[in-house]
């Protein structure tokens, strides 16, 4: 691990719209220096046929959307916003369709900026095509060249920021999930999921220097959100669903330690973690997100927020307008009174700050790790790991020892079937041996060899 110590050492500095870090885009947006800024995320309805006979009246249609977005945020008087796209299948694997999709709606955004002044960007998010080999091939999957060749012939028509929601080790996670196995969760994240993590972002980071774009980073949505959705649907313990969120931090790290620089993306949380960590912005999502799915994080989720996100809204018709307009200003409203709490003061930041974290945090441990003071405690314990599991094992630890005394004392009431999984866990974590290579050992013979193949992670 590179990083051996915390950016930011004070929860009071841990706050939504400032990173020691700040980024800036190319049309002048300042990721983290003062102002939180939306990020609309947007696709078509299911159904849609996404072909390059339907492409013309399809590109029509996401710069007509985009279209709309700038406009209100126009009347809005925003001071800037980004807007996501993250491709449909179909997209990444003919990067054409794709390509000429960011370019149309970069040429929306470049119109606005030139005509109006309005700061807006692109985030590019290739699908993880690989899920397509079955079992999955990391490394040398038919479809790798296609998710980098969107990358870069993206950048180049006008996605500014480069992110993914990669998905190495996630066929071992989750049956983990699913089994509540805590040492698979572990496994797949720390020791596969950062193998994975190293050989994608050397490869995205360069795709970005070499174009003069950003490598914004990677979520660990498919770990950490499918984990809060099934305790959500009560399969899972909710505690075990917070203990996953904090092991997904280690892996997601590794982007920034291969060159990412921010604004992380937003829909797998972790983003706090790294902010403290490594100082970069972050994207985040909370209440406004759930048009894409529940959670119990809709308020503390944006307390350390630099973009805050919607996740995805599918591009329909409400009473109020079409969908991605609509969700538009939701975040607007909601980050024009994050900004105005910073403009007038700490102090008054902090109040609002406070009062995010408090509504959320007594109910749910998947709250209680988000709260700036937690992610603190936990991202110290963290980057104190001797390597990438021991991290992942001290991480887990501090986050069961905060959960616990939050019980204790009375500031959370869990139910009793929820309660019996601290010790579970904690058990559990304690069968892990410290020794990655040990580790390794034990694993590979209980693994499903025909969902994975080690080979494909230099395992």
């Amino acid at each position: 691990m590179k990083h051996t110590m915390l950016a930011i050492n004070d929860p009071c500095e841990l706050i939504y719209g400032h990173a020691p870090k700040p980024v800036t885009s190319g049309r002048g947006l300042v990721f983290g220096g003062g102002n939180v800024y939306p990020e609309v995320n947007f696709t078509v309805p299911q159904g849609t046929v996404i072909n390059r006979s339907t492409l013309p009246e399809l590109a029509d249609t996401y710069a007509k959307t985009v279209d709309g977005i700038l406009r209100r945020a126009l009347e809005l008087h925003s001071a800037g916003l980004t807007i996501e796209f993250e491709t449909l299948l179909e997209m990444t694997l003919d990067p054409f369709i794709g390509t000429e999709l960011t370019k149309r709606m970069n040429d929306v955004c470049e119109d606005y900026y030139q005509k109006y002044g309005l700061k807006s960007e692109i985030r590019l998010t290739p699908n993880d095509t690989r899920d397509f080999d079955r079992p999955p091939k990391a490394m040398t999957s038919q479809y790798l060249e296609n998710m980098f060749k969107l990358f870069d012939d993206g950048a180049k028509a006008g996605g500014n920021l480069l992110s993914i929601e990669s998905t190495g080790g996630k066929e071992i996670c989750d049956e983990a999930l699913t089994m509540c196995d805590i040492r698979g969760v572990v496994f797949a994240l720390s020791v596969v999921g950062v193998r994975d993590m190293k050989f994608l972002w050397k490869q995205i980071v360069e795709i970005a220097r070499c174009n003069g774009k950003i490598a914004g980073g990677d979520t660990a949505c498919g770990f950490g959100n499918t984990a809060m959705v099934l305790a959500e649907k009560q399969y899972i313990p909710r505690v075990f669903a917070a203990i996953v969120r904090v092991v997904t931090a280690v892996r997601s790290l590794v982007a920034i330690e291969e060159g990412a620089t921010g604004p992380h993306k937003d829909c797998g949380y972790e983003g706090v973690f790294i902010k403290v960590i490594a100082g970069i912005p972050i994207a985040m999502e909370g209440k406004t997100a759930a048009c894409a799915h529940l959670s119990p994080v809709g308020n503390v989720a944006a307390a350390c927020a630099d973009l805050w996100s919607n996740e995805s809204i599918q591009n329909i018709k409400l009473l109020g307008g079409m969908a991605p307009t609509v969700y538009f200003e939701q975040l607007e409203y909601d980050v024009r009174l994050m900004n105005t709490a910073s403009a007038q003061g700490k102090s008054t930041a902090l109040i609002l700050q406070n009062l995010m974290v408090e509504s959320d945090i007594h109910y749910d441990p998947q709250a209680l790790v988000l709260a700036p003071a937690s992610v603190i405690e936990i991202s110290r314990a963290l980057v104190s790991g001797k390597d990438y599991l021991d991290a992942s094992l001290k991480a887990a630890r501090k986050a069961m020892d905060i959960i616990e005394k939050a019980v204790n004392t009375g500031s959370m009431v869990l139910p009793e079937k929820e309660v019996v999984w601290i010790d579970r866990i904690r058990g559990e974590l304690e069968t892990i041996p410290a020794d990655e290579s040990k580790f390794i050992d034990e694993m590979l013979p209980v693994l499903d060899n025909t969902k994975f193949i080690a080979k494909e992670y230099g395992l």
